[in-house]
Order: structure tokens, then sequence, then C-alpha cells
């Protein structure tokens, strides 16, 4: 069994939806990060960086004791190595979804991240900042419109952790003003996305919590933030 703590946001969907297409049985510790249950003792001893999702699998690859793994991106990997799935076995494949993670991970992730802070939360609208996110958001937009011009999935012809790293952040396109009607790859492979019903059922996955969407509320907001909003 594995504990997953979670959150419904991109990062947290991720994870969700992995867990869903393996058909792994897992349950959902819930992190009220508006009310900033991810600074706890008892999470930062398995989410150092306090941010979430983090998984405990129980049942560990070789057997043992439990294992924590926090990071989307390493949790995706290690979902990926403990099942046989989602991550192609050759070494071209592996390492264009792997590839293709870590862009997520370092590029499209914090980039609309910040791209949705400065349009959305912040207390002051600076125009460098949300000029400078939004040209960066359109521009990692572009690189992934052009790889899927060429491959039906975005590592390989076959779906991988790679679409489920970088689905959930494209699903924010509307909240981040952005259409994918200028990005008809992107539009094509998002649709196809969505037809699968384990990506669908990690969606659900606490679909309707109670603030669902804490930087919505300006108290939350201050403990996302570590800033006064009002």
């Amino acid at each position: 069994m594995i504990d997953l703590y979670y959150a419904p946001t991109p990062n947290g969907w991720k994870i969700s939806i992995m867990l869903e297409e393996c058909g792994l049985p897992y349950t959902v510790k819930p992190v009220n990060i508006g009310a900033g249950e991810q600074f706890t003792p008892e999470f930062l001893a398995i989410s150092p960086n306090n941010r979430i999702p983090a998984i405990v699998d129980h049942d560990p690859m070789g057997g043992g004791e439990p294992i924590s793994v926090f990071e989307t991106g390493a949790i995706l990997l290690y979902l990926a190595e403990k099942t046989g799935r989602f991550l192609t076995a050759d070494v071209r494949g592996r390492y264009q979804v792997m590839q293709w993670l870590m862009w997520q991970m370092g590029g499209l992730g914090p980039m609309l991240g910040q791209n949705g802070h400065f349009k959305l939360y912040a207390p002051e609208k600076l125009p460098y900042a949300i000029d400078r996110y939004e040209r960066e958001t359109a521009r990692l937009y572009g690189v992934l419109d052009r790889r899927l011009a060429e491959s039906e999935y975005v590592a390989c012809a076959e779906y991988t952790i790679a679409d489920m790293a970088i689905f959930p952040w494209i699903m924010t396109h509307k909240r981040q003003e952005i259409t994918l009607d200028d990005y008809p790859n992107i539009a094509r492979w998002y649709a196809l996305c969505r037809t699968r019903p384990a990506l669908q059922a990690g969606l659900a996955v606490m679909k309707d919590a109670i603030n669902r969407n804490p930087q919505d509320n300006a108290k939350a907001r201050e403990t996302l933030f570590g800033i006064k909003t009002a």
C-alpha cells in the first residue's frame, strides 16, 4: 500500500494520475496547504521541501522498511520502475522520456507557476514580471507544440510519465489566459490524453475538496507565498 500525501493541484494530479494508471492501491492523506499543514514536523519528515505531493511506499521494491519519496519527477520515476510501466526500456526512448520530464520540472511547471502568480495573485501588479512570464510561458508552449507536431505523445509514440507530468499544467491554460487554438498540436494531444479513464480518475481525487484553490483565499496566500496580501 502507498500513502499519497496530496492536494488537488497540478503537481498533485501528476501522482494521482500515475497511481490510477498503474492500478496501484493507495491511501490519500490530504494536506491542507492553505492552512500550512505542509510545514508540520510530521510532513517535513517525508517531504523536507514542504511541498506536496509525497508518497510512502509500505511495500517497496526489494522489501524492507517503507520508502518515502518527494518531488514529483522522483515519484514518477520510482513508480515507473516499481511497476515497469510508462518508462520505455530502450536507452534512447528512456532518455527521451527523462528529458521531457525534466523539461516540465525545470521549465514548464515553474514558469507557469510564476506566470499565474504574478498575473492572478501578486498583491502588486508588476508589468515587468507579468510580461516576462507571459513571454516565457508562450515560448514553452511553442516548444511543446513543435514537439507534438512530430510525435503522438510528448516523448515518443507511447503515453509515458512525461505526458502525465505535463498534462496537469496544460490543464491550467484557461486560468492562465491561454487558448489552445494557438497551439493545435497541443490541443490534439490534450484531447487524446483526456480520453484515458485512469487520467480522469486521477483528476477526480479530492475533486470536491473544500478550498481546492487556496490561492483564492487571502489568508491562505499569506501561508503559501510568505507575504502579506492585505
